[in-house]
């Protein structure tokens, strides 16, 4: 009977033992985290939510994909991902001045949440450094984008000082101002002449509202005959590409090096003859879905939470390499 006794406590004791474990793995099973994006029809972010959810069917957790175009829809996103258990959501906000109110929502329903591609600013415009962040560095690749058109333009064999630039500027975004803040500085390094540079300002992020900025300075400035061209993405540069190609300017007369290496570069890359497009400066759009998902997902079921500010740097993509840099970075 004593040994029948001992036995028994053992199995129990064991039993217990093993509670946590057993709740930590249905915890783990269990875990919900959205992903919202800002522009959804965009390749760059099919990208990134298409990672998350191959992370999450790998690692066992759901990934709920929303959008995000403006305040009103993320809130309403939000409490989406309330209704159905999500425990937190990575988001690309449509305004980074929203931080504080998602930050807010996000509290009170319990969530945690961290910024892929744009960072949170609070009201005084400062990053949240309270909101872990994962992005590229905006002025070093605008910096690498100034640096591939300063070579293509000595390749070329153009005077420097008889070249326009085009810069597709949106100053609301930080990390748009970053970017062509850096292509502009690298240009001015290498010898371009600042009254030769013309902003376009844009009103969203797209082809379409690129191509209406950069219309009006083409006709303007007809004068000259070699343009250079850079924005916050590829989808703005080849806005400026499709206006200059309508002022009669050829690829000769044209370099428009982007930023993302998407599936808008990948189309303009595969046109029968080359374009204005000379390249982009390539980031894992993939890596950026999959590690922004990995560490919500690690913060949530481990209590680890990530660094403040993760950034990345790209790679040059142009129309002679752009699929084996596809493979390299995993577009």
């Amino acid at each position: 009977m004593r040994s029948l006794r001992k036995l028994k406590t053992l199995a129990i004791s064991a039993s217990f033992a093993c509670l946590p474990l057993m709740s930590a793995h249905a915890a783990q099973e269990d875990t919900t985290i959205g992903f919202i994006v800002k522009k959804p029809e965009q390749a760059w972010f099919i990208n990134e939510q298409s990672a998350a959810t191959e992370l999450g069917k790998k690692d066992g957790f759901e990934v709920v994909k929303l959008s995000g175009v403006d305040g009103q829809e993320v809130l309403s996103a939000i409490d989406n991902l309330h209704s159905q258990g999500a425990q937190g959501f990575v988001i690309c906000p449509p305004d980074v001045r929203l931080g504080p109110v998602i930050k807010r929502r996000a509290e009170q329903y319990d969530m945690k949440v961290v910024t892929v591609d744009d960072r949170f600013v609070n009201a005084d415009g400062e990053p949240m450094k309270d909101v872990p962040h994962l992005g590229m560095s905006g002025y070093k690749i605008g910096q690498q984008v100034g640096n591939t058109i300063a070579k293509q333009i000595k390749a070329r064999g153009w005077d420097m000082d008889d070249v326009a630039a085009l810069r597709i500027s949106n100053y609301e975004l930080p990390t748009a101002k970053e970017r062509t803040d850096g292509a502009t500085d690298a240009l001015m390094d290498a010898g371009f002449k600042k009254d030769n540079i013309f902003d376009a300002p844009q009103q969203n992020t797209d082809t379409s509202s690129a191509f209406a900025a950069a219309s009006p300075v083409f006709s303007k400035q007809s004068k000259y005959k070699h343009w250079v061209i850079y924005a916050l993405n590829e989808e703005s540069v080849l806005g400026g590409v499709r206006a200059s190609e309508q002022y009669g300017l050829t690829a000769d007369d044209v370099i428009g090096v982007g930023i993302n290496g998407s599936g808008a570069a990948f189309a303009e890359f595969s046109r029968e003859k080359p374009t204005g497009f000379y390249g982009t400066i390539a980031v894992s759009s993939t890596m950026h879905g999959r590690q922004s998902a990995k560490n919500l997902y690690n913060w949530i079921t481990e209590g680890e939470k990530p660094p403040a500010n993760t950034q990345t740097t790209g790679k040059l993509m142009t129309r002679d390499n752009w699929q084996q840099v596809r493979d390299e970075l995993g577009l």
